[in-house]
């Protein structure tokens, strides 16, 4: 009788998980390792990227109906044990950048947008370091919020580059090459990036700022779909817990 409670407790725990992972409220991507790291160039032309797979970023959270030929998006993941690095490839009809101060208003710009949460904890992230939502510009700058709601550059955290295809002139290939740092950090101290194991997990989601010629941007899309708060799905820049969960693989 015990055997059989336990047979079907442990079936039940099954059907939940899988439930979970369909209804989008799980989802874990595996990211294998490499042990030559890829060049940030912006150019798609190294093997080691060929062991990645693919994900797309094809989540509209902010904006109304949009065309694949105003925004198209996927993206592949490599780590090693000192960086994760970050592959993506974005057709868009018209990039621009209005805002010359890195600090101003950066999210009506173009921009790539690279949510991490380091040991995958979840919560909220919104003035603290628990979690960190990278806004990289077209200049490559790399800018979030402190904990005391201001803006700051965080250019040291990542390298990145973009450059254009040469036969397709509205598609860019997006590298990047990714320090991650634990929720305690300090930026009046020296802090030094995690060290990256096989089975780790990262909070991880990425999304992209699009804007042909307005005031603001006008759409945000992402790799995941979040579920809307009050109506309102921007919720990566504050809770965590909408992130996907990446497990580092050998």
């Amino acid at each position: 009788m015990n055997i059989l409670r336990m047979k079907i407790f442990a079936l039940s725990t099954i059907v939940l998980f899988f439930s979970l992972i369909f209804s989008g409220r799980v989802s874990a991507i595996d990211v294998v390792a490499t042990a030559t790291p890829p060049i940030i160039d912006g150019e798609n032309n190294e093997a080691q990227w060929q062991k990645a797979k693919w994900l797309p970023i094809d989540q509209v959270i902010m904006g109304g109906p949009l065309s694949k030929q105003d925004f198209q998006g996927q993206y592949r993941l490599l780590w090693d044990a000192n960086k994760l690095y970050l592959q993506v490839e974005i057709v868009d009809d018209r990039l621009v950048d209005f805002n010359a101060d890195p600090l101003d208003k950066y999210w009506d710009d173009d921009t790539l947008e690279i949510f991490l949460d380091e040991d995958a904890s979840g919560g909220n992230h919104q003035y603290s370091y628990n979690a960190f939502a990278y806004h990289i510009a077209l200049d490559n700058q790399v800018v979030d919020i402190t904990p005391e709601r201001t803006f700051a550059l965080f250019n040291d955290h990542i390298e990145s580059r973009w450059k254009r295809d040469v036969n397709a002139p509205h598609k860019i290939i997006w590298e990047a090459a990714i320090s991650l740092y634990s929720d305690d950090f300090d930026p009046t101290k020296s802090n030094s990036p995690v060290s990256l194991t096989a089975g780790k997990k990262v909070g991880f989601m990425l999304a992209y700022c699009d804007n042909d010629n307005s005031e603001v941007r006008e759409h945000f899309i992402g790799s995941k779909d979040v579920e809307a708060v009050n109506g309102d799905k921007n919720r990566g820049w504050i809770d965590a817990s909408v992130f996907d969960t990446l497990i580092l693989s050998e």
